[in-house]
């Protein structure tokens, strides 16, 4: 049998759509997975621009969720200790650590594991089993895996509304706490900005601005539980941005500036906006968009603290799905905020959707036929 999946051949080039064998007998801990619902995150687009190095060629694909279609041994545990068979819904973190390097037993920094691979991302689709990344109608899942049995009160869609912006959301709220009542900007309402305004929510921020666009985007921001909004397109200069924040925030500076954009000239305007003794939260330069100049005495003057996020470990997987577990009302704004939905034959379509700001989540439905929306 053969398995269908949409390839990266070459930066900026279109998605190809290729078949693969599929996997024989599965080593043990191997899982095959039919493959639901994939999204598209942001950092796709960085990898489809070429701003990360990855091999070539590359099924991309790193949020997904599907049904346990086949299991190289039983019984076989998710990460919480449940039980899995053949049918179960499961997700998965999209990345695995060795557990043994410096990074990993010395410093407890599995994300930045020197050896440390994601689906998606990391693996050239040349090379066997083939079947790494999510823009497919089958993935096969390593030994070693953490996966989760999706509880039947989540749906794949609000799991996937939410990607992985929520677990890397959650993440830089760890790196960065905040305190009872502190309030706090976002730059950027794509999925990471959103996801950033919900956990800072959760946290017990007392305001929150959000500062972007489009228009749709900032309304889901105000839904999502921000306080107030802020369209670049309106305000197409950091000063008339600063001002309008600092009205809702007080004319300090916010408690903690989270970065969401993606673009480095946002920084310099990020660390602007930031209290005295603040914190600035870089979370949306993933990829390498390139350097900019930077002043810091701006650091050292306002005593900031600058603090990094990179990626997120399953532990964070897990409080995303207990999140949603625990509210039905963020459970439908993250399923609702998916606007497009391609299947797999139109994934360079749902790609360039994505890059170009269309609209809400894009997904990708692998064993799909329908038409594009």
């Amino acid at each position: 049998m053969s398995v269908r999946a949409a390839v990266l051949n070459g930066f900026e080039q279109p998605l190809l759509l290729e078949t693969f064998p599929e996997p024989g007998q599965l080593a043990p801990g191997e899982v095959l997975v039919s493959v639901d619902i994939a999204g598209i995150c942001g950092t796709d687009v960085h990898l489809w621009l070429g701003q990360l190095r990855i091999p070539l060629p590359n099924i991309l694909g790193h949020e997904t969720a599907g049904r346990i279609e086949r299991m190289g041994s039983e019984p076989l545990l998710d990460w919480r200790g449940t039980p899995l068979q053949v049918g179960d819904r499961v997700t998965w973190a999209s990345s695995i650590s060795c557990g043994e390097c410096y990074y990993c037993r010395m410093k407890k920094q599995p994300t930045r594991c020197l050896t440390r691979k994601a689906y998606g991302i990391s693996y050239c689709s040349s090379d066997a089993p083939h079947l790494r990344g999510g823009y497919a109608e089958k993935i096969l899942l390593r030994a070693g895996t953490a996966i989760f049995r999706i509880p039947d009160s989540v749906s794949s869609e609000s799991l996937i509304g939410a990607g992985c912006a929520l677990t890397t959301a959650i993440h830089a709220s760890e790196r960065a706490p905040l305190e009872w009542g502190d309030t706090v900007i976002v730059q950027g309402t794509g999925p990471v900005g959103l996801a950033a305004v919900v956990v800072a929510k959760a946290a017990g921020a007392s305001k929150i601005v959000a500062i972007g666009g489009p228009k749709h985007r900032l309304d889901l921001a105000l839904g999502f539980g921000a306080s107030a909004v802020i369209d670049i397109a309106e305000l197409p200069t950091a000063e008339a941005r600063q001002q309008a924040a600092l009205e809702v925030v007080g004319p300090h500076g916010a408690d903690q500036v989270i970065e969401c954009v993606g673009h480095p000239d946002a920084v310099n305007e990020g660390i602007v906006l930031c209290r005295d003794g603040g914190q600035f939260v870089v979370l949306g330069q993933y990829a390498d968009a390139g350097n900019i100049p930077f002043n810091p005495h701006t650091i050292t003057r306002k005593q900031l603290r600058v603090i990094g996020s990179w990626g997120f470990e399953p532990r964070h997987v897990d409080r995303a799905i207990r999140l949603l577990e625990n509210e039905p009302g963020l459970r439908a704004k993250f399923e609702a905020g998916i606007t497009h939905k391609f299947p797999l034959g139109q994934a360079a379509e749902a790609l360039d959707t994505a890059r170009r700001w269309a609209g809400g989540k894009t997904v990708i439905l692998p064993n799909a036929e329908e038409t594009a929306n």
